[in-house]
């Protein structure tokens, strides 16, 4: 059947109505008819597990699977009351008591404890789990200790459930942001007998996220699981604030293709696109044309490359200088992303906070080609063949052959390009499999320290293999320093260490360009790119 599209103008919002015929609805007057909302949401996520899954199309699904201790508000990003309804903190800062809430449960109707969250920790910080995010939990007392094997007892660990409702948490020293970690996917509780049921506690590879075994906390559970076709989460009636909660299912589409994805908007298949970057090309039009669903916002975030610190010629430093010094920014901003975006030599962000790091360099071609001949390479001659990864996206090419062509410009190098899916993608970091790779990074909770930890020396998502004891000593001093102008003092030592030995190439700071029709409700822009979806729900107009 051939589908008719059309374009319906309603007072002055452009709605996007797919597939007029009497007999197919789209995607999107399903969703309003039956209140379900349909999300581009870029890739296949690698893994649903909260205390494996490491990249952003993981995250925006498991945030309707599971609730932490506390939740961000939607709008401020401030921590609000999650499974718990409330929390002390002693005057030293370094213990936290939680009162957990008696009617929250599992998706299978089973109570919530404090000791479903002390199972969960001992999990994430497994040392054979190999968690992404374990470090983010150091703060706890021997939390580190016990996830890099030096401690075997857990029970020595921070963390101690004084009655079924009631969680203690001592920290090995006050942390100004410890709150804000709650909110993130590591932290989330999992369900201990259907972790046990298939397989060990430390085995990231089972099936207990498939959707007939799945069981979860938060307002959604998972309903079907479609490989590289859709993910569906449905309404989960156990919820403790299941009358909040509007929307009855959740749709993600995987869609890698940035014209597919603004198709998608356009022709009624998705509600919102959630990349966080649409098509280059549409940008302007949207922007111009059809403000009422074009949304373009700053995030806390940072685009760049990582270099493979390990693996010769990237093992040298000048030739990592020179590589940076090459790339015109400005050039990649305003001819390519097109979006907004804010060129950058740093790759940590303007703190929301007052942290506003230095740039200890520029674009500087022939700087650019000393240092290259320093390294051994005079203009080029006797460079080795070399692959850029990226996953694949289409702005991700965009850049890498922009890249590609600047450092042909400047340096008279050869770049060869390499385009991989999402899991392949990051199983080569992972690996260490690689020369240069693109690597992004939206900030899971709004303080410097989540960029600065990234590169520290024995973090998950360290993919450089950079090494650098007084870097870590000065971002792990940060961490337990409460006074704010001392704490951007450290912050600024460790980004001039980043900048002098240059482990990864800053490019851009992101925008959060989407499109989002403008009766998707409660919907809040924020600088962490990050919606829950309880208080979501859909308020379409009446067809004409």
């Amino acid at each position: 059947m051939i589908k008719n599209i059309c374009f319906v103008m309603l007072a002055t919002t452009l709605m996007f109505v797919g597939a007029c015929s009497k007999n197919t609805l789209t995607n999107v007057e399903k969703g309003n008819r039956d209140s379900e909302l349909y999300i581009a949401n870029a890739d296949e996520p690698e893994s649903l597990d909260p205390h494996v899954a490491s990249g952003s199309p993981d995250a925006n699904i498991i945030l309707g699977l599971f609730e932490g201790l506390a939740s961000l508000d939607p709008k401020t990003l401030e921590p609000s009351p999650g499974v718990a309804t409330h929390w002390d903190i002693s005057e030293d800062g370094k213990v936290y008591t939680f009162y957990l809430r008696e009617n929250a449960k599992w998706s299978n109707g089973e109570n919530v404890t404090a000791h479903d969250f002390i199972y969960s920790w001992r999990r994430a910080l497994q040392p054979a789990l190999a968690a992404k995010f374990a470090y983010m939990m150091y703060p706890i007392k021997n939390a580190e200790a016990f996830n890099t094997g030096k401690l075997t007892d857990f029970n020595e660990v921070g963390v101690k459930a004084l009655t079924d409702y009631t969680l203690e948490i001592t920290l090995a020293h006050p942390t100004p942001y410890f709150i804000l970690l709650l909110d993130h996917h590591s932290f989330y509780p999992v369900h201990k007998a259907t972790i046990e049921k298939y397989g060990e506690i430390d085995n990231p590879n089972t099936l207990w996220t498939r959707a007939e075994n799945f069981v979860g906390n938060g307002p959604f559970t998972l309903a079907e699981w479609k490989i590289n076709q859709h993910i569906k989460l449905a309404k989960n009636p156990h919820y403790w604030d299941a009358n909040t909660v509007k929307l009855n299912a959740l749709h993600f589409l995987p869609i890698t293709d940035q014209q597919a994805e603004e198709r998608a908007f356009r022709t009624g298949q998705v509600h919102l696109t959630y990349s966080p970057q649409m098509a280059n090309e549409k940008i302007a039009t949207y922007r111009d044309n059809h403000p009422d669903v074009f949304q373009a916002y700053y995030t806390y975030s940072s685009y760049y490359y990582v270099f493979n610190t390990k693996r010769a010629p990237f093992d040298n430093i000048k030739v990592r200088q020179a590589f940076s010094m090459a790339i015109d920014r400005e050039s990649i901003t305003k001819n390519v992303t097109k979006g907004g975006e804010i060129p950058t030599f740093s790759v940590i962000p303007p703190d929301p906070q007052g942290y506003k790091p230095k740039a200890y360099y520029g674009y500087n071609p022939e700087k650019a080609k000393q240092l290259l001949a320093e390294a051994g390479y005079p203009n080029g001659k006797g460079f080795p063949t070399f692959y850029i990864h990226y996953n694949t996206l289409e702005t991700h090419k965009k850049v890498a052959v922009a890249v590609q062509q600047m450092l042909k410009n400047v340096l008279n190098i050869d770049v060869q390009l390499h385009n991989e899916e999402w899991k392949v993608y990051l199983s080569t970091q992972k690996n260490h499999n690689f020369d240069v790779t693109r690597q992004a990074w939206i900030a899971d909770y709004a303080d410097p320290s989540n960029f600065f930890e990234i590169f520290l020396s024995y973090g998950g998502n360290n993919h450089s293999q950079w090494d650098n004891k007084q870097y870590d000593a000065l971002v792990e001093e940060a961490a337990r320093t409460m006074d704010s102008a001392k704490r951007f003092e450290l912050f600024e030592q460790a980004n001039k260490i980043l900048a002098d030995e240059m482990p990864i190439m800053p490019i851009y700071l992101y925008s959060d360009i989407n499109l989002v029709q403008p009766y998707v409700k409660n919907w809040h822009p924020n600088i962490l790119h990050r919606h829950h979806y309880k208080t979501v729900y859909l308020d379409p107009p009446e067809a004409p």
